[in-house]
């Protein structure tokens, strides 16, 4: 007969979780015990599955500077826009004329 290290009740020497508590024994303990070998064959094969992981996240990313990359380079190269007001070249992203401050109406915000 053996007891449980959590709560003292007396328990049968083959039990692996205590009948009162539900706390493992030390049997259920042994039974889990992992040789260094097999952990060494699961770090191996860990490290593996992150170098995999690794290489697809790295392209993932080159591949997203690079669309941001154009995406900049394509709206710093649209054309400037006139003030409907006073006729003065604005920046594409203007919202309001530098010259006479009126507010510059976009293509986009026309057709909506």
């Amino acid at each position: 007969m053996a007891y449980c290290s959590n709560c003292g009740e007396k328990i049968p020497a083959e039990a692996l979780f205590c009948p009162k508590c539900g706390a493992k024994t030390t049997k259920d303990v042994e039974k889990t015990v992992v040789s260094s070998e097999e952990l060494r064959a699961t770090f191996n094969k860990i490290e593996k599955e992150f170098e995999k992981a690794f290489a697809i996240a790295s392209k993932e990313i080159q591949a997203a500077i690079k669309t941001a990359r154009e995406k900049v380079q394509q709206s710093s190269s649209k054309e400037d826009v006139a003030c409907s007001s006073c006729g003065e070249k604005n920046p594409s992203n203007a919202v309001f004329c530098y010259n006479c401050g009126a507010k510059i109406e976009s293509e986009t915000k026309k057709k909506e």
